[in-house]
């Protein structure tokens, strides 16, 4: 270590009599909450999976059981990494909380638009919801970009769902283009 440079003590990432009791409750609220937004934003597609079951879908479209399958662990790896940076105190995490906010409401935005509106507004309704799942993956950038500084582990658990999102948008676009 250079001469110059004094090395602070770390502060613990949580403070109080009872921090792990307090970081497991933390954690089982950020998976209740993404828990909630995944059955929440399950509603429409449940509701109006008719019109997509008939639909002229992608080639690379994988079966319909393993969309469920991959939102689950996407948002218990969400929750995760929100979890990881929010029990940091070392740095400034509002802004990156907020962004974690922000793609639990894109999340439940996504399905109301494609599956919801399409029977009202048509093909319409799968561009705006190809409009709304690019903003959801730039949102879900930044938020890895936020995350990595405070967690390095939080912006690589967010990896994978940013992935899934470009992917999920090649979907979509193909939907807009053939139905």
């Amino acid at each position: 270590m250079p001469a110059n440079v004094e090395k602070s003590p770390r502060r613990p990432a949580l403070t109080g009599d009872r921090p792990w009791q307090r970081q497991g409750a933390a954690l089982i609220g950020f998976l209740a909450a993404s828990w909630v937004v995944s059955l929440l934003g399950s509603l429409p597609i449940r509701m109006n999976a008719s019109w997509y079951a008939s639909a002229d879908k992608a080639p690379w479209t994988p079966p319909g059981w393993m969309f469920g399958a991959v939102w689950l662990l996407l948002y218990a790896a969400m929750a995760v990494a929100a979890w990881l940076v929010w029990r940091q105190r070392d740095f400034p995490r509002g802004a990156a909380l907020k962004l974690y906010g922000g793609l639990l409401l894109l999340n439940l935005a996504w399905p109301l638009m494609f599956f919801g509106l399409y029977p009202m507004m048509g093909v319409a309704a799968l561009w705006l919801a190809l409009l709304l799942i690019g903003a959801h993956a730039l949102v879900a950038t930044l938020t890895v970009l936020y995350f990595g500084p405070i967690s390095r582990t939080a912006g690589l658990l967010m990896l994978p769902y940013v992935s899934w999102l470009v992917f999920s948008a090649s979907l979509n676009v193909y939907a807009a283009v053939n139905n």
